[in-house]
């Protein structure tokens, strides 16, 4: 935090009341602000105007619509901790319709999504959970007598912002799978335009809240892929950050769910972990603030792409990934002389050294797995065989 800024938060009353709002201390609070700022890769400062946003400014108000989904995006949101989700919506974000978490029901319930929209016109957040039924008109999913295709259109005209929250609203997600009986489709395709997309089954909490809150503070949606994710949690390969990651580069392999390579944690790329391929931040920042391990390589489950189409829900679970890269995702420095003149002799030796190794080592990555391979085939072709004689002596 810039020195001028905390200077200047040391006397605003209103810092103390957000943080005892959110049943945090002052320093818990402005870690919080810190924690949110740096996750968006925001600059110096930014964690200040966080703080005075969230203390100051007039809560975004969210319609979060429900369609064809399992409710599992809302289930995580549900879990998180910093805030808790009394304090998200009652002093970050104004939940103004959300069908799971409303006590009301039925007339009331849709009176009070469209007094939200016409108080709020123009600036409030859509939330799109679930994929939406397109066959057949769209009779597969209504609510109060619409079908979902009219109920987003409505909603989506005078929003702000509109968010596909989990897979299901970003690319179809699950329904989508073949043969796709009721046409479920994502938000985007259903609207006709690119919406942010936080794709995952589900999604992490904080993905959302950190999107929530950079539009609460600027008044902007953070910096978006092609797909429409945010950058700062989809833009790195879970197969970068991985724990297990040492292993692969070693080619220790788990083969067998159970094996004694299982149970010490080895990679699980052999039982089709789909890592390699699927960008997200899972290894990073985790589930359920439960400490390390809690996202499902970590407990010992393969990665099954969830937040990429065409491998979610689509590519078998058993079926290998393909690689995007070989090589440890480290950004090397050039190496050149301080005052910029050029590389000196040692600084080029240094660099064809890295690079020999970077090569090196990814030789030798490919060898491990095609020796991994040749392993497991081997130790299959000795099973067949003792099975063979155990028949021929019987």
């Amino acid at each position: 935090m810039a020195k001028q800024d905390l200077m200047l938060l040391e006397s605003d009353e209103r810092i103390d009341a957000a943080a005892t709002r959110l049943s945090m201390t002052r320093r818990e609070f402005l870690q919080f602000c810190a924690v949110l700022a740096t996750t968006l890769g925001l600059p110096q400062g930014a964690d200040a105007a966080i703080a005075q946003a969230v203390a100051t400014k007039k809560r975004p108000s969210v319609i979060w619509l429900h369609f064809q989904e399992c409710t599992g995006c809302t289930e995580s949101l549900l879990r998180a901790e910093h805030p808790t989700l009394e304090k998200l919506i009652l002093d970050v974000i104004s939940l103004d319709y959300h069908e799971t978490l409303f006590a009301a029901a039925g007339h009331q319930v849709e009176a009070a999504r469209l007094q939200a929209m016409a108080e709020n016109k123009g600036k409030y957040v859509l939330v799109v959970e679930g994929a939406i039924p397109t066959k057949d008109g769209g009779i597969y999913c209504k609510i109060g007598g619409k079908t979902a295709i009219e109920l987003l259109k409505e909603c989506a005209a005078d929003a702000a912002a509109v968010i596909a929250i989990g897979s299901c609203a970003s690319w179809g997600g699950m329904p989508s799978t073949d043969p796709n009986p009721t046409g479920a489709s994502s938000a985007s395709q259903v609207l006709g335009k690119p919406v942010l997309t936080i794709p995952g089954c589900p999604p992490n909490p904080y993905n959302f809240l950190s999107t929530v809150v950079q539009f609460l503070t600027f008044g902007t949606l953070p910096e978006l892929d092609h797909l429409g994710r945010p950058k700062f949690a989809y833009s790195r390969l879970i197969h970068e950050n991985c724990e297990r990651r040492p292993h692969f580069d070693a080619g220790r392999f788990a083969l067998e769910f159970g094996d004694d390579a299982h149970r010490h944690g080895f990679c699980l790329y052999k039982l089709g972990c789909k890592g390699p391929e699927t960008y997200a931040n899972c290894p990073t920042i985790q589930f359920g603030d439960m400490g390390a391990g809690t996202w499902p390589v970590g407990c010992g489950h393969p990665c099954i792409g969830c937040t990429e189409q065409g491998i979610g829900f689509q590519k078998p679970i058993h079926a290998l990934a393909k690689m995007k890269n070989i090589q440890p995702g480290v950004f090397l420095p050039g190496v050149v002389e301080q005052k910029g003149v050029g590389a000196t002799l040692g600084s080029a030796a240094v660099l064809a050294a890295v690079a020999g190794v970077a090569i090196g080592a990814g030789a030798k990555l490919t060898k491990n797995l095609g020796l991994s391979h040749a392993a497991e085939e081997m130790e299959r072709a000795k099973k067949a065989g003792q099975t063979s004689n155990e028949s021929a002596e019987v």
